[in-house]
């Protein structure tokens, strides 16, 4: 039986197709209220994994409870209990703003004397007040996420689940789309979230990453990101950042480097001498305007857990 803090709670759960292992043993569980981060890169599973707790898709083994329902035997049931929206969250361009809410409230099965005031309540905190009786179809890219949004919690759900929600969106509306989620999570709304931008997962109250299938890390960001690199990170300044790449990357104590805008974010095996970079770069001809010590982002940590895997 799931535990009364859980929202989701899944066990060894698995889906293969064929030699295919989409979801290899996945386990881990997800707190009631929390905003939960999924990550991973294309292909990692994570769709597969949603579908699986939505109750779409049924798992080749292993168990999982969403909302006290079971995956395999109770997906209807789930179903009718959650939110979901995806960056291709159907929306109906030839009705307006309030017809596409009133429309969902309807499959959701909304009780009729409640719509209007839920309906007043969505259109408030989404701010589109201004835009109730505009078509769906003239709405901005941002705009048009907020409606999706709405219309995916109009029947209150408990937990929410948002699958790359704000993919293709500029980053002002992004950060509005995350000002609506954290309000829900304040009332005690569950969110499940994959996304591509890391700074979204800053945010979350954990973080998982997969790659191929598997669950590779589990934490807070903050913890993540203060145990999951070994050795010291450097920010490296120069004016050829990309023949100094090229420099670093058969660097001795040089565990790992990247490009970062017109920086380089280097990674040293444990141990190594930070003041040997410069003499790495002298030697190749190039000259670095600034060498220090920085905290690592959820970009360095992700990037550092897929390339140790491919290696």
């Amino acid at each position: 039986m799931i535990s009364s803090q859980h929202a989701i709670e899944v066990q060894d759960l698995t889906k293969r197709y064929g030699a295919l292992v989409a979801v290899n043993r996945m386990t881990f569980s997800v707190d009631r209220g929390e905003v939960f981060a999924f990550l991973g890169p294309n292909g990692s599973g994570k769709s597969t994994t949603i579908r699986m707790l939505c109750g779409i898709l049924k798992p080749t083994s292993g168990t999982g409870r969403v909302l006290d329902f079971d995956v395999v035997r109770e997906g209807e049931r789930i179903k009718e209990h959650i939110g979901y929206m995806s960056q291709r969250f159907s929306l109906y361009e030839d009705l307006t703003v309030r017809e596409n809410l009133e429309f969902y409230a309807g499959v959701y099965q909304v009780p009729r004397a409640r719509r209007p005031r839920r309906l007043d309540e969505l259109i408030a905190m989404a701010g589109l007040a201004g835009r109730a009786h505009q078509l769906a179809g003239q709405l901005s890219g941002g705009w048009r996420q907020r409606l999706a949004l709405s219309c995916a919690i109009v029947h209150s759900p408990p937990l929410l689940f948002l699958d790359e929600p704000t993919a293709g969106v500029d980053p002002v509306s992004r950060r509005r789309f995350w000002t609506m989620i954290f309000s829900l999570a304040k009332e005690g709304v569950t969110v499940f979230v994959t996304t591509h931008y890391l700074d979204e997962a800053e945010h979350a109250d954990r973080v998982a990453m997969i790659h191929q299938g598997v669950l590779q890390a589990l934490a807070p960001p903050a913890e993540l990101k203060r145990t999951a690199l070994q050795g010291q990170l450097l920010e490296v300044v120069c004016a050829r950042p990309t023949a100094a790449l090229a420099a670093l990357q058969a660097a001795a104590g040089v565990k790992e480097v990247a490009l970062y805008g017109a920086a380089l974010h280097v990674l040293l095996d444990p141990g190594a001498d930070p003041g040997a970079i410069e003499e790495h770069l002298r030697r190749a001809g190039l000259r670095a305007d600034r060498v220090s010590p920085i905290d690592p982002t959820l970009e360095d940590v992700f990037i550092s857990l897929i390339g140790a895997i491919e290696k």
